[in-house]
Order: structure tokens, then C-alpha cells, then sequence
């Protein structure tokens, strides 16, 4: 049974601190490798100002090399708008993995935005990463009120695949400054060079297990 960490996102582009969050959470969580959800659309952000998937997708695949790290645009396969049906296809597809997913405290702040956000909660354990400007209106938000009666203890994170659900973990990592709007600002042409590479090909559906 492989453990893996689940992490949607819309990558516009790919950078070093979705890179180095992801490996800090592989190791606080004991997990064996973690995937990149690259969105089509999410439907909390406006379309204006988001490159084509193609190109999102291959800056994923370019920032994920020589790591445990797989970046696939699944969603657009599968057709899947909400976390909560692409999150019980994968689970579906790899019966035999134990999926976590893992979000920012800025996406835990909206949780209770996602459509049908209890269900995720009661479908999958939920790892947060702390992020500097958002913790307290995370603590502070409406799903939170919800989720505290289910935190889990931060020396308790390697056990999460025992946990009965809802459950949820907060981790505190050394904050990355690597931001996706600041590059885009600094090189809004990314994505066209993105567009030519050979890493803009899908990966197959299910996932190639390693």
C-alpha cells in the first residue's frame, strides 16, 4: 500500500515553493510520492490572466524533475470540476494507495467555498501548510470552526493512514517568498515558451504506477 499526497492546484506557472512544499510535506508526512492536480479551471479564480493548460501543465512536469513529484492535468481527462469527484475517481482508479491531500492555508481560509467541502473532509485526511498572511483567517474561518474538533497533533503526522476521518494536520515549513503572480509579472511570456516543449504531453490515465 504507497502513500500519496494529493496537490491541486493552478500551477500559472509551476515554481520553487510549490517544489520545495511538496518535498517538505513528503517527509513530514512519511509519503511515498505526491501528485500534481493540475486544474483546467477553478472555478474560486477568474480565467482572465491564466495560461492555457498545456503550458501549465508542462511547467509543472519542468518543476517536478528528479523529485517524487508527478504533475498530470487528470481533471481534464476525467472531466472533473469539483475536488470532491476528482478525489473519489482517483481513489477509485488506485485502490491500492492511500491518498492525503495537502493544501495551503490560503485555500483552507475559502474551504468552505468548495462545493461539497464536508464530503472532502470525509473522504480523504487533510494535510495544511502554513502560509504567511493567511494562517489566522484560516484558524479563524468557518470550515476550521468545523474541522478543529478533528486536528490531529503535528508528531502525529506519519500515522495519518490510521486516522479515522475527518481528520486534519497543520504543518509549519520554512516559508518560500516564490510567488506565481510575481513571475508572471516579471516574465508574462512564460507560457509560450512552456507551449513548445515536449514536457507539454499528458501523462495516461490512471496514473503509471512506479
Amino acid at each position: 500500500m504507497r502513500t500519496t499526497g494529493l496537490l491541486g492546484g493552478s500551477f500559472n506557472p509551476a515554481h520553487r515553493g510549490h517544489r520545495r512544499i511538496t518535498l517538505a510535506a513528503i517527509d513530514a508526512l512519511g509519503l511515498d510520492d505526491a501528485w500534481w492536480l493540475v486544474s483546467p479551471g477553478n472555478p474560486l479564480k477568474p480565467a482572465a490572466g491564466m495560461a492555457p493548460l498545456q503550458a501549465r501543465l508542462a511547467s509543472a512536469r519542468a518543476m517536478a524533475r528528479r523529485a517524487p513529484i508527478r504533475a498530470t492535468a487528470v481533471e481534464a481527462r476525467l472531466g472533473t470540476r469539483y475536488t470532491i469527484d476528482t478525489i473519489r475517481a482517483v481513489q477509485r482508479a488506485h485502490p491500492h494507495r492511500r491518498f492525503i491531500w495537502i493544501m495551503g492555508a490560503d485555500n483552507l481560509a475559502q474551504f468552505h467555498r468548495w462545493r461539497d467541502w464536508r464530503k472532502i473532509a470525509r473522504a480523504i485526511p487533510i494535510a495544511v501548510v502554513a502560509r504567511p498572511g493567511y494562517d489566522g483567517c484560516a484558524l479563524a474561518g468557518p470550515a476550521m470552526a468545523w474541522l478543529r474538533r478533528y486536528r490531529r497533533p503535528r508528531s502525529a503526522a506519519q500515522r495519518w493512514t490510521m486516522w479515522s476521518l475527518p481528520a486534519l494536520v497543520l504543518l509549519r515549513f520554512r516559508p518560500d517568498p516564490t510567488s506565481a503572480t510575481g513571475l508572471r509579472a516579471g516574465d508574462p511570456d512564460w507560457h509560450l515558451r512552456m507551449m513548445r516543449g515536449p514536457s507539454s504531453q499528458e501523462f495516461p490515465w490512471p496514473l503509471p504506477l512506479p
